[in-house]
C-alpha cells in the first residue's frame, strides 16, 4: 500500500488493482478477451447472460440495423452483439481459398465486395472505473478478481455513474431507476466457473481467464492474423497505459473502434478530480482571504471615527 502514496489513484497504470482496493493476497485479475474475427453473430452470449442473470427481455423489435435488435448495451442488455455491414473487400484471409462462389464475390474471384463484422460488446471493467469513483452509496465495488460489480440492493438510483462511464455502458432501468450492468458473473467465477457468455460461445470468440495470459494470447492472435493478410487486425483496451489504465474486458477488432461504436481514446472521467479539488481549494482560500481583508479594512475605518 506504500506505493499508493504520492500518486494519482484515479489514472495511470495500476498493476495490482485488487490489492490497491484493499484485498490481501488476491487471486489473479480475471477478464475477457473478445476475438471479433471469429464471432459468428449467433447471440448465444446474449441469451446465456440473460438466462443466468435473470435479465429482462429487450430488443423484441425491428430496428433496421441488420440483425442487431438491441443496438447498444443497457440495463437490460449486458451483452450486445453488433452487426456491421461494410462495402469493403474481405480479401483472401486464408491463402489459396477461392471466394469466387461466395455472395458478393468480386469479378476477379479473389475476394468479395462486402464484409460483415460482428462483435459481442460488454462492460469493460476498467482499471480506473469512474462509475465506482462517483458512487455515493458504495453500491459499485471492486471485487477480489479486479472486476467492478453493482449491488442493486444498495443502489439509490442517483444516476451519477451513468455519465461517468467513458464507454456509455451503465444504464438505469425505467421501472425503478437503479443501474445494472455486467458483473462478469461474479457468482460463477467465485465458484471456479466460467462466466455464462464465455461458456456458451461456440467459437471461443469470448475467452475468459487471467488478464495477463489473455493479453499474451491476444498479441499472438494479432500476429497470426497479420501473417495471413488481415492487416486491419488490432487490439483495443489491452494497454495498461491508456486513458483508463487498461480494460478488464478487451477486444481484437478488424477496423477502427468507431466502426464498432467504441470511443477511439477513452479517458477515465474522474482523472482530473484531484487537481480540480486543489484548484477549488486555492480559489476558496483566495475568496476567504479577500473577505478577511475587506472586513479588516472596514474595521479600521470604523475605529478611526
Amino acid at each position: 500500500m506504500s506505493g499508493l502514496v504520492g500518486r494519482n489513484l484515479l489514472a495511470g497504470a495500476e498493476p495490482e488493482v485488487a490489492a490497491d482496493a484493499g484485498y490481501t493476497a488476491p487471486p489473479p485479475r480475471m477478464g475477457f478477451f473478445t476475438d471479433t474475427s471469429v464471432c459468428i453473430g449467433c447471440k448465444a452470449c446474449e441469451v446465456a447472460c440473460k438466462e443466468w442473470n435473470s435479465v429482462p427481455e429487450d430488443g423484441l423489435e425491428f430496428t433496421g440495423m441488420s440483425y442487431d435488435n438491441t443496438q447498444q448495451l443497457g440495463a437490460d442488455t449486458w451483452r450486445h452483439v453488433a452487426f456491421i455491414e461494410q462495402s469493403k473487400p474481405i480479401g483472401q484471409a486464408e491463402p489459396g481459398t477461392d471466394h469466387g462462389g461466395s455472395p458478393g464475390a468480386a469479378s476477379d474471384g479473389g475476394g468479395t465486395d462486402m464484409r460483415w463484422l460482428m462483435a459481442s460488446d460488454v462492460c469493460k471493467h476498467c482499471t480506473h472505473a469512474a462509475c465506482l469513483d462517483v458512487c455515493p452509496t458504495g453500491s459499485l465495488f471492486r471485487t477480489e478478481f479486479g472486476t467492478v460489480v453493482v449491488q442493486e440492493d444498495i443502489c439509490n438510483g442517483c444516476g451519477y455513474c451513468v455519465p461517468a462511464c467513458p464507454y456509455g455502458v451503465i444504464d438505469q432501468r425505467k421501472e425503478d431507476g437503479r443501474v445494472w450492468k455486467c458483473t462478469l458473473c461474479y457468482d460463477r467465477i467465485g465458484g471456479g466457473l466460467e462466466p455464462a457468455c464465455a461458456k456458451a460461445c461456440p467459437t471461443d470468440s469470448i475467452q475468459y481467464g487471467p488478464l495477463d495470459e489473455l493479453r499474451e494470447r491476444a498479441a499472438l492472435r494479432v500476429e497470426q492474423l497479420h501473417g495471413i493478410g488481415v492487416e486491419d487486425a488490432r487490439l483495443y483496451g489491452h494497454d495498461p497505459d491508456d486513458g483508463v489504465g487498461g480494460d478488464g474486458a478487451f477486444f481484437l477488432l478488424l477496423d477502427e473502434p468507431e466502426v464498432y461504436g467504441l470511443p477511439p481514446d477513452p479517458v477515465v472521467t474522474t482523472r482530473d478530480m484531484p487537481s480540480m479539488w486543489r484548484h477549488a481549494g486555492v480559489a476558496a482560500a483566495a475568496m476567504l482571504g479577500g473577505l478577511a481583508a475587506v472586513f479588516a479594512a472596514h474595521g479600521r475605518e470604523g475605529g478611526a471615527r
